[in-house]
């Protein structure tokens, strides 16, 4: 199992930080062990001061694949939930003034929570799916898929020109505007719509 992240995937939140809109998918990855295991305390990292909660669609990848055409890729997920992109936000800044690769700052244990997956059935719409983060029960993101720059078909077909996918694959498809900082004690939730599907605590 791996963990593929789409960066800088809605305009507001690329504008946010400063970055350029993409003309293509900004892809990273995070390793298995980035994954947050189900009951497992979440605790602040100790190599950061600046840690930022990035929450985003996450897609269960349900068939191998590569070079997998775009009309084709409904059939390579089956399940969607909502995850956090943990950042450490001061780590990646630096890195990013000397050139260099994220990893530190992305990829390090744990940095990666997902919540409980819903099936993806016939009737499911896939349009205008609508998601919202909440902040010690304050609202601070609020996402729609319509506003992705990238969708999910596109950046399936796009990941699978590099990297096969496989069988239990997470792919974090982008997080939305309003990303910001989070301390020990705060309690964070994520909604797909009025259903909660993830929440945890800072250590």
């Amino acid at each position: 199992m791996k963990i593929i992240c789409i960066g800088r995937n809605y305009v507001e939140h690329a504008k946010e930080l400063g970055n350029d809109v993409p003309d293509e998918p900004v892809i990273f990855m995070k390793p298995k062990n980035a994954l947050l295991q189900g009951h497992t305390p979440f605790y602040y990292p100790e190599f950061t001061n600046e840690l930022h909660y990035e929450c985003e669609l996450v897609l269960r990848v349900c068939k191998n694949g590569k070079f997998i055409a775009e009309r084709q890729a409904n059939d390579y997920y089956n399940a969607i939930t909502l995850g956090i992109d943990f950042t450490a936000r001061d780590i990646q800044d630096e890195l990013k003034k000397k050139g260099l690769p994220w990893e530190k700052a992305k990829a390090f244990d744990n940095s990666a929570v997902v919540g409980k997956m819903i099936d993806i059935t016939p009737g499911f719409n896939k349009k205008g799916i609508k998601f919202s983060f909440k902040k010690n029960g304050e609202v601070v993101q609020n996402g729609n898929s319509d506003d992705m720059i990238f969708g999910f078909n596109s950046i399936i077909a796009h990941i699978s020109n590099y990297f096969s996918l496989n069988i239990g694959d997470l792919i974090f498809t982008g997080t939305p505007a309003g990303v910001g900082e989070c301390v020990v004690g705060d309690e964070l939730e994520a909604f797909l719509g009025t259903e909660k599907l993830l929440s945890l605590t800072v250590k």
